[in-house]
């Protein structure tokens, strides 16, 4: 028959090899170790590969009414040097001692004052040995003497090692079942990688995923790229209901201010790096010590009663930081295998953050693409008006060769070009020439006309705004600047644009940043700026009506565009040009100019200059029928039949001033639209100006505008 103790023994055996339930194991192990060995309390430690740290593995009372809770962070690992049982694991023997033995040398020892107030006299201690290599130390306490004889111990020594191995298997069960959780939530935030394109949805399936395995109350992913700070979206909150959107990682966001102003709010997020920068786990009074420490996480502390917090930088690189953080108001919430197994799990998280960033840049860049597609349909439906299909401008006067000179000096470079000229010069056509012949060619060149929107909607055009910033704001849109990012941007009647958003192109030009309207985020634009006004600038600034500093800016390379009535020598090959392209795309035959009115053409001043050139041709093209081109019953038409057919005849005609001309032509033009000035049938479409600028000019000359007609 068997011993008691080989009973014993066997049951153990048999409870190790069939049970894998930690709870069931130890709760069958410890029954039957009571059947001999009589205790109240069952406590056992297990030690690292070193022997250097402890860790409680189990504690169990019996015949105890009101068992003191565990304290916390017991049961992570702690130093073996400094308590009670660095002697034994100097001594690693059965032995027995009482509490107050210890407590003589480790007053402080909190476990061992809690046994003396329970009743605790004595203690006995089992050396865990698997191979000859102590794992741990397994203490039975009671409240009454024991008295073991040395079978008791030799047998002590054997059940330590039974259950050594039982510890060892639990553990290496739960190691297990850690790194199979550990797959499960890799497989899962790859899921949430391959599907989900959107910042809060990823974050807010990393966080569910998560949530099955580390017990938190708030999660928050932060991301800090190119020194500013991004307060996404994402920041997900579980195990709390009817708490509201506000919780202690949104707290933490400098954009938040917290009552304090932006500058200050700012600093103390950026005394925080230094503990964002290195994975942590800070609870109970290690959290206290931090918030004391860090003036936003006392905010935390005392507003939102945090009272423990896991840290995992996601990355740390020159560019930028990552970093997941989550928060509990529980000061166990976190184990240190939870640090583990989020740090596990960094780089699957790293992964879905750098792939969530492609998709949005992949987003982005299709917008910019698209969008580009359309300026750049737009532009070839809309190319300039001569020179656009021969890449050439038209023409060999001395002024025009000085421009292309110009052209060729500055094109290369990222120089901000002003290009001025009246209306009708050609100041798009060497805007696009410059963007054409610089490196950055394989990019659009992007349009605006300050004079062509409402001073409202000039800032949206060229900042673009977020959806909501304004009634109507139903989408984000990309502004001017945004979308030519890496090409070229002209920005033509320069001198329209309002004072304010004079202040918000200065920051363009100066820091290359800005912020579509109504949004926070800072953006930035590499695109090169091409300026034109057929206005004198430095006139508009001695009036206030333009920025000194905005002019000094814009003013870095001038380009000046001499009217035609200062290159007469050009007029006959544009001419020759516009007939040839216009009785094409107008399906007309090619018809011959008399020479009397190549010469008219010539004489004339031409306000409109090229631009009204090909107007008035155009207009001749489409009515001529015999052999050659009529001019008669046109606008211009008085003004160039009065021109002389002979040198002779021209003598004896008077020069009228340019005001008296400019004055003839306007009226002309008014007459022909029935006093209209602006509209669809207005003089200023005809003239192709500006309606406000033909206002100003009649203004000027003493033009009057006809009484009941609207315009």
């Amino acid at each position: 028959m068997p011993t008691n103790d080989e009973t014993l023994l066997l049951h153990l055996n048999e409870a190790i090899a069939t049970i894998r339930d930690k709870d069931q194991l130890f709760k069958v192990v410890t029954t039957k170790l009571r059947l001999i060995f009589p205790f109240d309390l069952i406590g056992i430690n297990v030690f690292d590969e070193e022997v250097k740290q402890k860790r409680l593995f189990l504690r169990d009372y019996y015949g105890v009414d009101e068992a003191p809770p565990l304290p916390p962070g017991a049961d992570y690992f702690t130093p073996i040097a400094g308590s009670p049982i660095e002697k034994l694991v100097a001594d690693p023997r059965v032995q027995q001692f009482t509490p107050q033995q210890y407590l003589a040398d480790y007053p402080e020892y909190t476990a061992y004052k809690k046994m003396t107030h329970l009743g605790v006299t004595h203690l006995t201690a089992v050396p865990l040995h698997i191979g000859g290599r102590l794992t741990g130390f397994m203490t039975l306490a009671s409240r009454r003497t024991p008295h073991f004889t040395a079978a008791d111990e030799k047998l002590l020594e054997k059940i330590g090692s039974l259950i050594a191995i039982a510890v060892a298997n639990t553990l290496a069960f739960e190691e297990v079942a850690r790194r199979e959780q550990e797959r499960t939530l890799q497989l899962n935030i790859t899921n949430a990688l391959l599907s989900i394109k959107q910042r809060e949805p990823l974050f807010r399936a990393v966080a569910e995923a998560l949530s099955r395995v580390v017990l938190f109350d708030y999660f928050g992913l932060r991301v800090q790229r190119a020194g500013r700070q991004e307060a996404f979206e994402g920041f997900a909150e579980f195990s709390r209901s009817g708490v509201g959107a506000d919780a202690p990682l949104l707290a933490l966001d400098p954009n938040r201010q917290n009552g304090l102003n932006r500058l200050d709010a700012s600093a103390m997020y950026h005394q925080l790096n230094d503990l964002l920068s290195e994975p942590g786990l800070y609870a109970a009074d290690d959290f206290r010590a931090q918030a004391q420490r860090y003036p936003l996480l006392r905010h935390v502390y005392e507003e939102y009663g945090t009272r423990a917090m896991l840290i995992v930088p996601i990355w740390q690189r020159p560019d930028g930081a990552a970093v997941l953080m989550l928060a509990s108001p529980n000061p166990t919430a976190f184990r240190p295998e939870d640090l583990a197994t989020v740090l596990a799990l960094t780089p699957q998280i790293a992964l879905a953050l750098e792939n969530l960033f492609a998709f949005e840049q992949i987003e982005e860049l299709k917008a910019q693409v698209e969008q580009e597609r359309t300026y750049l349909v737009d532009e070839i439906n809309t190319s300039a008006r001569f020179g656009a299909d021969s890449g050439t401008f038209i023409g060999s006067s001395p002024a025009l060769q000085q421009v292309e000179r110009r052209i060729g000096m500055v094109a290369p470079t990222d120089t901000t070009v002003l290009i001025s000229g009246e209306t009708g010069t050609g100041k798009e056509l060497v805007a696009r020439e410059l963007h054409n012949a610089s490196p950055r060619h394989a990019r659009a060149l992007i349009k605006l006309n300050c004079a062509a929107l409402p001073a409202q909607l000039i800032e949206s055009e060229l900042f673009g705004h977020e959806k909501g910033a304004f009634t109507g704001a139903v989408e984000r849109r990309i502004g001017k600047f945004e979308l030519a990012n890496g090409g070229s941007i002209f920005l033509d009647e320069i001198g329209e644009l309002p004072l304010d958003l004079q202040a918000k192109l200065l920051r363009v030009l100066q820091e290359r940043e800005f912020e579509r309207l109504g949004g926070t985020k800072v953006l930035h634009s590499d695109a090169r700026v091409i300026a034109a006004t057929n206005r004198v600038l430095a006139d508009e600034v001695a009036a206030g009506r333009f920025r000194a500093d905005l002019y000094y800016r814009l003013n870095v390379f001038p380009i000046e565009l001499a009217p035609l009535r200062e290159r007469r020598e050009d007029i006959e090959p544009l001419l020759r040009h516009f007939v040839q392209r216009l009785s094409k795309r107008l399906g007309k035959p090619i018809r011959q100019v008399r020479p009397a009115d190549l010469a008219a053409l010539q004489a004339y001043s031409w306000p409109g200059n090229i631009r009204e050139l090909e107007h008035v041709l155009e207009q001749s093209i489409i009515v001529s029928q015999g052999q050659f081109l009529e001019f008669a019953g046109f606008a211009a038409a008085p003004l160039l039949l009065a021109a002389p057919a002979t040198p002779t005849a021209q003598a004896a005609v008077p020069i009228k001033t340019m005001k008296e001309q400019e004055r003839d032509h306007i009226l002309a033009a008014l007459q022909r639209t029935g006093g209209r000035v602006s509209g669809a049938q207005g003089a200023a479409l005809l003239l192709d100006i500006n309606p406000k600028t033909l206002e100003a000019r009649m203004k000027k000359l003493g033009i009057k505008r006809m009484v009941g007609v609207e315009g």
